[in-house]
């Protein structure tokens, strides 16, 4: 691996990824003269990207100063990047809620203030998996998410409340009261807000510390809404049951 010099902003970018893919290589206490070694980089090149990426915590400083190792920037690209992990105790648990249900039952999870598909209904998948990762705000299980975060913290797209269907809210002051409402009830749902035709209910699942871990979403369509609030109540027994199995 050699250095290409360029004065490009996918030069430094690029530059940037091959010296943490260095460090993750070499391991904790890499050292700057390694770096420069191994990709044949200029040594004042080196430290400004070096000084960029530990202000950025990509990498930070090993306590004697003398190396670098992994920050907690990269801890949360690689959490976020993973999928999920489930344990075989808490799908049980799903497969057995499933049974004798006509409408679909999945497990979100949140990480890093992102949604993330645990444990998807296999007789009844997702249709729009890409716009339940993307837009929070039309979503229960998103809805949960950003009534937990709080407003200024909602993960949203430019900022943008993005309109799925003719009902998806798109006014900041509207989402906002639907959030305090969440949070006082401790559960989310939309109707024909995230696609026309169906419903949702999202129930919280709380890790030990009592922040939200993950939601056990009931969904289907939308004229039988009343039919799968019906099951809230035996939904949260379960959100209940998955907590200690997952966190």
């Amino acid at each position: 691996m050699s250095y290409r010099p360029t004065h490009s902003g996918t030069g430094s970018a690029s530059s940037s990824l091959r010296i943490l893919e260095i460090v993750a290589r070499f391991g904790t206490g890499t050292t700057a003269k390694e770096i420069t070694d191994a990709l044949r980089m200029p040594p004042a090149t080196a430290y400004r990207i070096l000084n960029a990426l530990v202000g950025a915590e990509y990498l930070v400083r090993t306590s004697d100063l003398r190396g670098f190792a992994l920050g907690h920037a990269i801890s949360g690209l690689v959490t976020a990047a993973t999928p999920p992990t489930v344990p075989t105790a808490a799908r049980t648990a799903m497969e057995e809620f499933r049974r004798g249900n006509r409408f679909a039952v999945h497990l979100i999870m949140f990480r890093n203030a992102s949604v993330r598909i645990a444990d998807e209904d296999p007789d009844y998948p997702l249709h729009s998996v890409f716009e339940l990762l993307r837009y929070p705000h039309a979503s229960a299980a998103g809805k949960l998410m950003l009534a937990e975060l709080g407003g200024s913290a909602s993960p949203l797209p430019g900022g943008q409340l993005v309109k799925l269907t003719e009902n998806t809210i798109t006014d900041s002051d509207r989402l906002e009261e639907q959030l305090a409402e969440i949070r006082l009830k401790d559960q989310a749902s939309e109707i024909n807000e995230f696609e026309l035709g169906s419903a949702s209910l999202a129930l919280p699942v709380r890790m030990p510390n009592g922040s939200l871990g993950a939601a056990l979403c009931l969904t289907g369509p939308a004229e039988r809404f009343t039919t799968i609030y019906a099951h809230a109540e035996a939904a949260r027994e379960l959100t209940l049951r998955l907590a200690p199995l997952l966190f």
